[in-house]
């Protein structure tokens, strides 16, 4: 067995704060000594389709776990999903269905592979509603009085909104309620989150204890920027990029990181080692080195990391014959698109084609795309919204930099 100090030596490489350190280093020595592993968890709401660069950071840790021999179990959190994490949130979240969340969350045990280990041995992924769907309502009371609304109130994003007369809603206050039973139900001994996850990960040790559960060990990682170098990578804000994206989507959005944050994604997204991280300083502080090249270095290191060296030189090779070269992508999908309350082919609405092809999730972000510029016909601008588009023969339609359909007219059905 690797000895306790080592395996502790591991753990703490990139990890900001351990609660206690003192108990999992107990909590390692006693799983050694009785022959058991210990369950690491880690939580994933599923908000949208994609789990993404920041998410990777604890997936890479729950790894480590796994290859010292313990247990992870990955909660996916379609009930939580519905009530939404209010963590750094200055307003409400908008609720999803659970119909929404499950099918958010459909390709999870995929995307979870690339990085974890899927012996079942050494991984469970389970969905939270096992258990809170079975709750009645009394059991619903039973765990709101394990803690107080003053305690709840103590953590900054509520005090903020209170203090700023903006609503917080009841079911916002059951959310760390919520994380905190996902620990009682798989008796988690650890528990991983970034840092601003800490409030909820304090409050799931307090639960654990009122449940009669001996508490985890709470584990906060690096929160990884955006790219927009500004906020937390997150799906909701949609500054993001995901793990399962297609290689060019991966090499295309890294590219578009501000210089400022290259050396944080070297060193969490890239996952490059000490001495490389410092050798990519150096070269940032030295004017005769242009950042570029080095963001074309990350682009190329992190999509070898989820695809292939192959792929990612071809991501590269794309990138510059549409940036550098203005050419087109090798590859262009050809979507089913229903289009309802058009009359024909002929003329039908440019913002119905946008939502119809995938290239915006509704009508109003397909205006917005519009209205900003952001779309091209057939390598033009259009900038009306009521522009009528002809679908009689194939067009070619761009949102945003990197993303290209064609509308061929086979490809495309009427509705009313």
């Amino acid at each position: 067995m690797i000895p306790i100090s080592e395996q502790m030596d591991l753990l703490r490489a990139g990890t900001l704060e351990i609660i206690k350190e003192a108990e999992l280093e107990e909590k390692l020595a006693r799983a050694g000594k009785e022959g058991r592993p210990l369950v690491v968890k880690q939580g994933f709401d599923p908000s949208a389709p994609d789990l993404h660069l920041g998410h990777a950071i604890g997936l890479r840790k729950l790894r480590q776990f796994q290859d010292l021999g313990h247990r992870v179990v990955v909660i996916i959190g379609d009930y939580t999903g519905m009530v939404g994490d209010p963590s750094e949130r200055s307003d409400t979240r908008p609720r999803l269905t659970h119909e929404q969340v499950l099918a958010n969350a459909a390709t999870y045990n995929e995307q979870l592979r690339k990085i974890v280990d899927p012996d079942p041995a050494k991984l469970e992924v389970v969905m939270n509603g096992a258990w809170f769907s079975r709750m009645s309502f009394a059991d619903v009371m039973d765990l709101a009085g394990k803690y107080t609304v003053a305690r709840i109130l103590e953590r900054d994003d509520f005090t903020a909104r209170f203090k700023g007369e903006l609503p917080i809603s009841i079911h916002e206050l059951f959310y760390p309620l919520m994380q905190g039973y996902d620990s009682v139900e798989i008796r988690a001994d650890v528990e991983l989150g970034a840092t601003e996850q800490k409030f909820n990960c304090l409050v799931a040790r307090e639960i654990q204890k009122a449940y009669g559960v001996e508490p985890e060990v709470v584990m906060l990682l690096p929160v990884l920027e955006g790219t927009d170098g500004v906020k937390r990578m997150s799906k909701s804000t949609g500054n993001y990029i995901g793990i399962s994206e297609a290689p060019r989507e991966i090499y295309g959005k890294t590219m578009s990181v501000p210089d400022e944050i290259i050396a944080r994604y070297f060193e969490l997204a890239a996952c490059v080692s000490d001495e490389e991280a410092a050798e990519v300083r150096r070269e940032l502080a030295d004017p005769a080195v242009n950042p570029r090249d080095l963001k074309r270095r990350l682009a190329r290191a992190i999509v070898a990391l989820y695809y292939s060296e192959d792929e990612a030189r071809g991501a590269e090779e794309e990138f510059d014959r549409i940036f550098a070269k203005g050419g087109l992508p090798d590859e262009i999908p050809e979507p089913e698109v229903v289009l309802a309350g058009q009359g024909d082919l002929s003329s039908v609405w440019i913002v119905a084609v946008v939502k119809g092809a995938g290239l915006a999730a509704s009508n109003g972000e397909a205006r917005r795309l519009i209205q900003q510029g952001g779309l091209r016909v057939d390598g033009e601008v259009v900038r009306d919204v009521d522009y009528a588009l002809s679908l009689e023969e194939p067009r070619l339609i761009q949102a945003g930099k990197r993303r290209f359909v064609r509308i061929v007219p086979a490809n495309v059905r009427l509705e009313g």
